[in-house]
């Protein structure tokens, strides 16, 4: 991404059109002046389950031009990956075992295979030092699991412990194969998206949050809940003001973030990610951890399938790790 990129606003007030739904009928999209929903989530096609995603098989082959197709899966779904080689026989042990442990869990666990020797990239990415090696990934975070031939109970073991992990951070979705559709879904959060539509945005927040207290794993509600931060951090500002303020100090952490949103809304998402990432790289500690949760924030306001989010997921990682 230039850094050089020419900033884009809007010519006035509060526009959130930039990140209109992918999600709704383009009447219930939202209007200038008031919120528009982000783009749709990793799930699937318009109407159907949030919380499913479409896999094309509970084991399947990855390699350095898919990988980042694989990170927008583990937004609802965690996703085992196994680093292999041709030559390597612990793996030859190893990888029946995977596909057997993972497949046991149904639709919870998705297991992608790594050729190391094909993709050295991803290898690199991983620090792999030996295979096999194990890893996981959440939400676009690897998460390590182990290295060797380990015996099926163990490996078990491992992946019960990855669900409770997941599930912790609110990923509980489902996988789907085969080409199977989930029902279509009505809207899930009718009164919070009229606030949303309305500008109201502290009631839409309560509404949101309240329907996520019931049902963590309501991908509809963190979405919403997102717009409506964004919206409620925005509407008493200028965003050229903003991005002015950052762009004089671009060392300051809460002046990045404001400029962000800023630039978000207004249709610059690359530059956006482009500053947050590249202050993670040179932050630490709570600022650090300020900036990752703002980053995946706007993930959520514009949707995993938007370009500027797959982009900036491999640079959030290779940034982090």
């Amino acid at each position: 991404m230039d850094p050089s990129q020419e900033h884009t606003q809007p010519d006035q007030g509060l526009d959130l059109s930039a990140v209109r739904s992918k999600n709704m009928p383009a009447e219930q999209g939202g209007t200038a002046g008031g919120p528009a929903a982000g783009a749709g989530s990793a799930g699937g096609p318009a109407g159907q389950d949030p919380n499913a995603v479409a896999v094309p098989g509970l084991v399947f082959d990855v390699d350095e031009s898919t990988f980042t197709s694989l990170v927008a899966i583990s937004d609802q779904v965690p996703v085992v990956i196994d680093l292999w080689a041709e030559w390597c026989e612990p793996c030859k042990q190893l990888s029946p075992i995977l596909e057997r442990v993972v497949t046991s869990y149904g639709d919870r666990l998705v297991l992608a295979k790594v050729d190391v020797d094909a993709n050295p990239r991803l290898q690199q990415a991983f620090g792999v030092q030996s295979i096999p090696t194990v890893v996981a990934l959440i939400k676009g975070q690897p998460v390590p699991l182990f290295q060797s031939a380990l015996p099926e109970p163990q490996v078990q073991a491992y992946f019960d412990e990855l669900l409770k992990l997941a599930g912790e951070n609110g990923v509980t979705g489902y996988a789907v194969t085969g080409g199977t559709e989930p029902e279509p879904a009505g809207p899930a959060h009718p009164e919070a998206e009229e606030a949303l539509a309305k500008g109201d945005f502290d009631t839409a927040e309560s509404l949101f949050k309240a329907a996520l207290a019931n049902s963590p794993a309501d991908e509809e509600a963190k979405f919403g809940l997102a717009r409506a931060g964004l919206g409620r951090r925005l509407i008493d500002h200028e965003p050229a003001d903003l991005i002015a303020a950052a762009d004089a100090n671009p060392k300051d952490v809460e002046a990045a973030k404001a400029a962000a949103d800023a630039e978000v809304v207004g249709g610059n998402a690359g530059s956006a990610f482009n500053r947050l990432i590249s202050l993670i790289r040179t932050s630490a500690g709570d600022e650090k951890e300020s900036l990752r949760l703002r980053v995946l924030e706007l993930f959520e306001v514009l949707g995993a399938d938007d370009p500027a989010v797959t982009k900036a997921r491999t640079a959030l990682m290779r940034a982090l790790f």
